[in-house]
């Protein structure tokens, strides 16, 4: 279960456990990268395919994104070794014996000469008690919490770090929003000498215009030139941008949404600006909406 409170994660992680238990030496290794979503690939060790489900659960419940690569490995020792043969590459030995006695004058060889011959006796793994597989097993989980744990701090340390970023961004787009708004090409004298510019030139370029006609061109002019409801957004982007960064979690797909919403007032901003200056500022959003997408993409 994810704690009440969180923090920012990113999807870049790594971390490792080694112990050693009863009857094994085990290590587990757990990497984690970007990805759109959660995907999970695992490398276990002999014998411990039996546990796979249960190790997809455990990662499933801790981690909401990423391509994780999880590696068990195991080596047991409880049992010692015994030596057999190998019945198939004795047959093969005794097969040529035979064949070539009665091409060649020689002696056969003798019994330990046969067993010396690689291949005919085996160095094997006895197998452990069902009892300590069971004890094996419950350690290994336990150790893959472990490493989940470590995972996840790791991811943290760097969602941190990337919070930082992220929030320089968001100031970043804050203060170019006031700046757009406080521009003084905004100023209310000013605007409306630009429109009755524009209307004095409609009318010189078209006498025959209507009244009426001269007033909707005005409105039309007018609205092409607010940018008011542009900034309303922009800032009510921030607030939830921050919002979102403090709140911590799974909150990447989220921020990168916002992302794309803060590129959209951008884009129009800059279309509805009539200064320099104004489509400047709207050059200097999308440059750090960049740079802010580029950082939520590691976001969980």
């Amino acid at each position: 279960m994810r704690p009440l409170t969180q923090k920012l994660a990113s999807m870049t992680g790594y971390a490792r456990v080694t112990d050693s238990i009863e009857g094994a030496n085990v290590q587990c290794e757990i990497k984690s990268v970007n990805s759109r979503g959660l995907d999970i690939r695992l490398r276990m060790g002999a014998g411990l395919d039996i546990l796979e489900a249960r190790v997809r659960r455990k990662l499933a419940d801790r981690l909401v994104r990423g391509a994780i690569s999880c590696s068990i490995s195991i080596q047991r020792d409880v049992g010692g070794k015994q030596i057999v043969i190998n019945n198939q590459a004795l047959g093969t030995v005794l097969d040529a014996l035979d064949a070539l006695s009665g091409k060649i004058e020689a002696d056969r060889p003798r019994l330990d000469g046969i067993l010396a011959i690689e291949g005919v006796l085996e160095k094997r793994e006895m197998p452990m008690s069902s009892q300590a597989e069971e004890s094996v097993h419950a350690c290994i989980l336990s150790m893959l919490d472990a490493c989940i744990d470590d995972l996840v701090l790791s991811r943290q340390a760097e969602g941190a770090r990337l919070g930082e970023m992220i929030s320089d961004r968001i100031n970043e787009m804050e203060n170019l929003a006031i700046a757009a708004r406080d521009h003084p090409s905004r100023r209310r004298e000013i605007f409306m000498e630009r429109i009755s510019r524009q209307i004095g030139e409609l009318s010189d370029a078209g006498p025959s215009l209507s009244e009426e006609r001269l007033h909707q061109e005005a409105l039309i002019l007018a609205t092409r030139a607010d940018i008011s409801e542009e900034l309303d957004r922009l800032f009510s982007h921030v607030k939830t941008a921050r919002q979102l960064v403090a709140g911590g979690g799974p909150v990447g797909r989220k921020l990168d949404f916002l992302a794309q919403e803060f590129n959209r007032e951008a884009n129009t901003l800059c279309s509805k600006s009539h200064s320099v200056e104004l489509t400047q500022i709207g050059l200097d959003m999308k440059s750090a909406i960049d740079q802010l997408r580029e950082q939520v993409q590691n976001i969980e």
